[in-house]
């Protein structure tokens, strides 16, 4: 069973030594500084609903992302090609706004002596996306824990993103998307099998 906020925990990270009451009264006060009154019937339990969301948006600073790929696989089979995972879904929160960039992601790695099972690089971009990020920190992060874990012969990650920051404030530009990639390894000294890996994932 998953447990929020208002289940059995007073705070979303277990090294906080902010209550869930002051996280709650802080909401509040936000609420009265944008001109809201919080105590308002349909206001009431606003609070508790914020934390209970926050707990599953940042949900990242539970979790490792490096113990998701300790289990790996001999690669008896002596592949050397790509191996790709395209369009993971990324719902990240800028952590200059604290709003939603939302995209996918798209991770490939050439496998040396271990392989590993394709769902965990999902789960490590979800749980690197499941904090406050910047896009590019967010790319390199996912690029070097695989490089980390599998030791492979290169690694290559591209995040194509919508940031709520641009679209609906600021510059107002609503259909702008931004790209970041990491590029480790032979993606990095070969020009051509970069290219390859940008024709598959990119869509024009």
């Amino acid at each position: 069973m998953q447990h929020t906020v208002s289940d059995s925990q007073d705070t979303l990270n277990s090294n906080s030594n902010i209550s869930k009451d002051e996280a709650i009264n802080a909401i509040r006060v936000l609420l009265g500084w944008i001109g809201e009154d919080p105590s308002r019937q349909d206001l009431i339990e606003t609070p508790n609903r914020v934390l209970n969301s926050f707990n599953e948006f940042f949900s990242g600073y539970k979790i490792q992302p490096a113990t998701l790929l300790q289990k790996t696989f001999q690669n008896t089979y002596r592949y050397t090609e790509p191996v790709i995972l395209k369009d993971i879904a990324i719902n990240s929160y800028c952590e200059h706004h604290m709003v939603p960039f939302t995209g996918v992601a798209h991770i490939a790695y050439i496998p040396n002596e271990r392989i590993v099972g394709i769902s965990k690089l999902a789960r490590v971009a979800e749980a690197y996306a499941r904090r406050l990020q910047v896009q590019e920190r967010l790319t390199m992060e996912i690029a070097r824990t695989v490089e980390e874990a599998l030791q492979p012969h290169g690694v290559a990650v591209i995040i194509e993103a919508l940031h709520q920051c641009i679209a609906t404030r600021g510059a107002h530009q609503p259909n702008v998307k931004m790209v970041t990639t990491a590029m480790l390894g032979r993606f990095d000294s070969d020009q051509k099998l970069r290219a390859e890996f940008f024709n598959m994932c990119i869509k024009k």
